[in-house]
């Protein structure tokens, strides 16, 4: 196994790890973060500004290294600056799906082996999404 595969799982399953003991992967949490006008839970803004520190760390380690990774890729930082129909419309169902479903990609993964069959649903929404992405005609 090379250190890029290595490094990769590990980091996911901190993230996992991280996601489980925050309970971002429990759908109700989430939800209760976007209840503003209800019983709001502020859970999701604690681990959002707790993430902040360790990942301007990161960022600042990567700068000094030239921006390689540990195993000495390139680091590719954005740099499209453009706003359009395309961005905001996927912005907006991103938006709905996680407000619907109290779920965002990451914490989707991290629960399939707990959370039973919701999770593998919008998984399989998931996966269905990214496909017929790649299947729409890219503009210009």
């Amino acid at each position: 196994m090379n250190g890029q595969v290595l490094i990769a799982g590990l980091s996911g399953l901190l993230f996992g790890i991280g996601l489980a003991v925050s309970e971002m992967v429990n759908p109700a949490r989430v939800l209760g973060f976007l209840d503003l006008l209800g019983h709001w839970d502020p859970t999701l803004a604690f681990v959002m500004a707790g993430a902040l520190g360790p990942m301007a760390l990161a960022w600042l380690i990567a700068r000094r290294r030239g921006d390689r990774t540990l195993t000495g890729g390139k680091i590719h930082r954005p740099t499209a600056k453009h706003i359009d129909v395309r961005l905001v419309a996927g912005a907006v169902l991103f938006g709905i799906g996680w407000g619907l479903v109290g779920l965002c990609p990451g914490p989707a993964v991290a629960s399939l082996g707990i959370a039973g069959s919701p999770a593998w649903i919008f998984f399989a929404a998931l996966i269905a999404g990214m496909a017929l992405h790649r299947l729409l005609p890219r503009p210009g």
